[in-house]
């Protein structure tokens, strides 16, 4: 009985132990396939851990899209047209008028790298992009204020007629204008710094699925401003050319509202970057100060003997490890661990290597400053070309010369899906390269084109002048008898050159950056774009200044008569600087290095070997 009793409990605790071991193991395997889907580095808005499946991916980062294209949608039409509201409303001389937008464009991209510091280090980039989107809206309503109002405005006046005394805006109301302005240009700063890279936080570099769709989503963020151009350049600048300047504004403002809106509707979705708590910025100014005072060490004949923390588990969650590159030995003083102990006198090897990225990717961002300078002729001098040629369409339509951007937009609308589900895929079996050609590739695609472009914009500025020649109608007030479409040409191949290069720049910029950096990398491509408005702005006066004594006009650009203007030499210069540019960039490219990324392959950093993958 006794022995019977004993087997029947042996029994009862096997079994309990089995369904034990039975419970132990499904909850580490919970544990594990939870862990899998947690996504490292990012929070849901209240500061719980993302999940995969709940939080992000491509379904949540088409809100961001969304929110670009109304973005676009507000303030294109404002950087194509508003040459002729300075000019025909506020009386400032045409000249004036372009270094206006070009200097408010300018301001608009180089403020970018400021609100980037600030979203990648204190505020974050998903609350940078709600505020910069409110003083986006603040701006344009300021503008439609004032557009509105006849006692902001200077007396109405015909700036063409070459007889009148036009009073151009000054003193308090010129103040209202500049406010209104760089108000807008603040915000317009901040959405254009924090929000691709907000966009590009909704996916995982690392999964091989979700690092396919963040180059769609890259792709995506052109599509968008296309979308968004769309609409601007048709229904805005109609608006803004027939109805007035105050509804052309007051659209604007309504069209960044209903933007902000959808965006705020995605916050419980989003992945949200979590903020470290060093400055990246300031670990790699470290660097450079370190190797300064350690200038005078002896580097260790192995890099093994550099200094790094060591990887354990629990670091490797929190910290990012990047293997040594014999690039820029110069830096790698300051990770001598003879040197005397301080943040500010040894770095680790990995925060090394992300100066030395830091510092790879600046002649490649110098590279593309020319074609920025491009761009802002097409923006300016391109529309007031438009306004002397013949803008019908048909006998009872014309289109606006700020509308002529609309026809390689439209272009790209159906190239873009095109080149990414068909042209990607295909390049990608031929190359083994996830996004086709590599984003230098690409880059150097567009700098090629954009040179092309304004070869074609000399010529055809020939031959509008030529016209306007054999016509007797140099001084005319009249439209020439020349199609406005002549100046498709120019705006379609700089339209493909905007798809190559501007999307491969933002996505280079952002999946080479540290990760603590993606908003301010991605800025490297505001500020190339600032550099290139404020270029304009200097080039301009630079060649009325050299060309002064030489030409009737006092400058090839100087006056309100495009006609008596030389600036079709202006842009046979520029064609001939962009293709000295492409050759300077085709050696600079070749000689870059890309980072390791991911966690496929495998390196060795001090002693302790941890995943990476091989350099593309």
């Amino acid at each position: 009985m006794h022995a019977y009793m004993l087997i029947k409990i042996n029994i009862y605790y096997m079994q309990e132990n089995s369904e034990a071991v039975e419970r132990r193991r499904n909850m580490e395997w919970v544990e594990q396939e939870e862990e899998e889907l947690v996504v490292d580095g990012k929070v849901d808005w209240r500061g719980r851990r993302a999940v995969r499946n709940k939080h992000g991916g491509f379904t949540v980062a088409v809100l961001p899209l969304v929110m670009f294209a109304f973005e676009n949608m507000a303030t294109l039409s404002i950087a194509v047209n508003s040459v002729t509201y300075f000019n025909r409303t506020m009386h400032y001389v045409l000249s004036d008028a372009a270094n206006m937008v070009t200097n408010y464009m300018g301001v608009s991209y180089i403020l970018s790298i400021l609100v980037a510091l600030l979203a990648d280090t204190w505020i974050g980039r998903c609350k940078s992009v709600l505020i910069s989107a409110f003083f986006e809206f603040l701006g344009l309503a300021l503008l439609t204020v004032q557009a509105h109002s006849k006692t902001l405005k200077p007396p109405l006046c015909n700036v063409l007629d070459p007889t009148a005394k036009c009073d151009k805006l000054a003193g308090s109301n010129q103040a209202f204008l500049y406010l209104g302005l760089y108000v807008l240009a603040l915000g317009s700063a901040g959405v254009k710094a924090s929000l691709p890279s907000h966009g590009a936080d909704q996916f995982d570099e690392k999964h091989p699925k979700e690092s396919v769709q963040m180059s769609t989503f890259f792709n995506g963020l052109l599509f968008a401003v296309c979308v968004g151009g769309t609409v601007s350049l048709t229904l805005f600048v109609y608006v803004e050319d027939h109805k007035g300047w105050d509804w052309g504004f007051g659209i604007s403002t309504v069209a960044i509202f209903l933007g902000l809106l959808i965006f705020a509707f995605g916050i419980p979705l989003y992945r949200i970057h979590v903020l470290s708590e060093t400055s990246a910025i300031i670990q790699i100014i470290q660097v450079y100060v370190a190797a300064i005072r350690n200038r005078n060490l002896q580097l260790p004949a192995d890099p093994m003997e550099l200094y790094e923390i060591e990887q354990d588990k629990e670091a490797a969650l929190d910290l990012e490890y990047l293997p040594h590159r014999n690039i820029y030995r110069f830096l790698d003083k300051a990770a001598i661990q003879e040197a005397e102990r301080g943040p500010w006198k040894v770095c680790r090897v990995t925060q090394v290597e992300n100066a030395k990225v830091i510092a790879s990717m600046v002649p490649i961002f110098l590279c593309t400053i020319i074609m920025t300078l491009c761009l802002a002729q097409l923006q300016t001098f391109s529309v007031q070309q438009g306004y002397t040629m013949d803008t019908r369409i048909t006998n009872h339509f014309n289109i606006p010369p700020a509308s002529l951007p609309i026809i390689p937009v439209l272009f790209l609308l159906i190239i873009i899906p095109l080149y990414d589900r068909i042209c990607v895929p295909l390049l990608r079996k031929i190359t083994g390269i996830p996004t086709g050609i590599t984003h230098l590739q690409r880059i150097g695609v567009g700098l090629l084109l954009s040179s092309i472009s304004m070869a074609i914009a000399a010529a055809i500025e020939v031959k509008r002048k030529n016209v306007a020649r054999d016509n007797n109608m140099l001084d005319a007030a009249e439209p020439l008898p020349l199609s406005i479409f002549w100046l498709s040409f120019q705006y379609f191949v700089f339209g493909i050159a905007d798809m190559f290069t501007y999307v491969g720049l933002l996505e280079f910029f952002y999946s080479e950056a540290p990760k603590a950096l993606k908003s301010t990398s991605t800025c490297f491509l505001w500020c190339s774009m600032a550099l290139g408005y404020f270029l304009s702005t200097i080039m301009v006066q630079i060649v009325n200044g050299a060309t002064k004594n030489i030409t009737a006009s006092g400058g090839w650009l100087r006056g309100n008569n495009i006609n008596r203007n030389h600036l079709n030499l202006f842009f046979l210069l520029l064609s001939v600087l962009s293709l000295i540019n492409f050759f300077v960039y085709l050696v600079v490219s070749t000689r870059y290095q890309y980072r390791p990324q991911g966690p496929t392959a495998s390196v060795t950093v001090t002693r302790r070997t941890i995943p990476m993958n091989e350099n593309l």
